[in-house]
């Protein structure tokens, strides 16, 4: 098996590919990325992902020569595609690393871009698949979906159209409870029992769509709207529903903890987009970081740094509970694990103020009541402010 692109998905893909028992050459142009990798130094953060490649080390080889590539079955060109802030797509560097592979392996070899649920682009659906690759992904025993290329790009974008509308939704509902005092936790399990929505559906109220991938599948919908004269407004709609809810933790700041008073220290839990990676891609906590310039903030991310932030008064914290050190106010902006495991009193005796912004429900309610904490969460009725 060679996987081309030693980033997020390739890295990923190669560790699992060798999880079901194949060897894998793993190539990026990128000689000083190679080396780290030689390393175990990992370019990007996920659960699991160093102890896979560690177990499987000897089956893993990983290279900057290309020509190293051509003794596989099956090649998976698996890079990252980076978006612009507009969500478009720099598609230079994939189409150079596919011209690369193409030139060093044979006519017949097979190569595969696949997410997660086998969505394999066709030339002709009906035919059978190339050996290798059915091979391939039968070992994962999911299942593979053969359509035309147009249907299967649209099929990812799809996915994420579906996402972005529970998640608009969820937003939409949640902001509704806070005002009249009703509780989303209360009402999600009712949704879910509901055949028409499932068990499964994505109903988390948040920040916004982060990350990229969700903000470029909506852009190419409407661009794509536009060119063929098709309607897009609810796309454009839950794009405005996203930059309302980024806000609100902004928002609660403001009247619980910084208006009148210009030397408030603010306590900054998370930095990332979501937990468990390292990717700040249109994060919450780096737009709420730009509108508190004027604000002191002391910042806690188990992975992120600070110095990879632009905060003239930012202070990186070693800790979460060193952040919250003589902070008049807390905003858990990322639910790490980690956080989860924080103790409303321990929090209680190092923040100057009483107030926690904790717009995922990392911490119980119940246990920052009890400690004299003023806890606000996305999708809860809103407490008044304390003056």
């Amino acid at each position: 098996m060679g996987f081309a692109g030693l980033t997020h998905l390739g890295l990923v893909s190669a560790a699992a590919a060798a999880d079901r028992g194949f060897d894998v050459v793993g190539f990026d142009a990128d000689a000083a990325q190679v080396e780290r990798l030689q390393r175990q130094e990992l370019p990007v953060t996920e659960p699991g992902l160093p102890e896979l490649l560690g177990k499987h080390r000897a089956a893993i080889t990983f290279t900057a020569r290309a020509e190293e590539l051509a003794t596989c079955a099956l090649a998976y060109v698996a890079p990252d595609v980076a978006t612009d802030d507009l969500g478009q797509s720099d598609l230079v560097p994939l189409r150079a690393l596919i011209a690369t592979i193409a030139a060093v392996l044979p006519a017949d070899t097979p190569r595969a871009l696949s997410p997660e649920r086998f969505i394999v682009g066709c030339a002709d659906p009906a035919a059978a698949l190339p050996a290798a690759l059915g091979e391939y992904l039968a070992a994962f025993g999911c299942p593979i979906l053969r359509m035309g290329y147009e249907s299967a790009e649209l099929a990812k974008i799809a996915i994420n159209v579906c996402l972005v509308a529970s998640i608009s939704a969820a937003n939409t509902l949640a902001e509704l409870c806070e005002r009249i005092g009703a509780d989303w936790a209360e009402i999600v399990p009712a949704l879910r029992l509901d055949r028409r929505i499932g068990a499964h559906a994505y109903l988390g109220p948040g920040l916004g769509i982060a990350g990229g991938n969700l903000e470029r599948d909506l852009a190419t919908v409407s661009r794509l709207a536009d060119t063929h004269g098709t309607d897009a407004g609810v796309v454009r709609a839950w794009l405005a529903n996203s930059r309302h809810r980024r806000d609100w933790a902004l928002a609660q700041l403001h009247e619980r903890v910084l208006e009148g008073h210009p030397d408030a220290v603010v306590a900054l839990l998370g930095l990332s987009y979501k937990a468990d990676t390292a990717s700040t891609k249109n994060s919450p906590a780096l737009a709420l970081l730009a509108a508190l310039t004027p604000f002191a903030v002391r910042a806690y991310d188990p992975v992120v740094a600070t110095r990879a932030v632009s905060h003239e008064r930012l202070v990186q914290a070693a800790s979460a509970l060193e952040a919250c050190a003589g902070a008049d106010g807390l905003a858990i902006m990322t639910p790490w694990t980690e956080f989860r495991t924080l103790a409303p009193a321990a929090i209680a005796q190092r923040l100057r103020g009483r107030v926690v912004i904790d717009p995922y429900g990392v911490l119980a309610t119940d246990a920052c009541r009890a400690a004299g904490l003023e806890h606000v969460r996305l999708g809860s009725p809103l407490p008044a402010p304390r003056r």
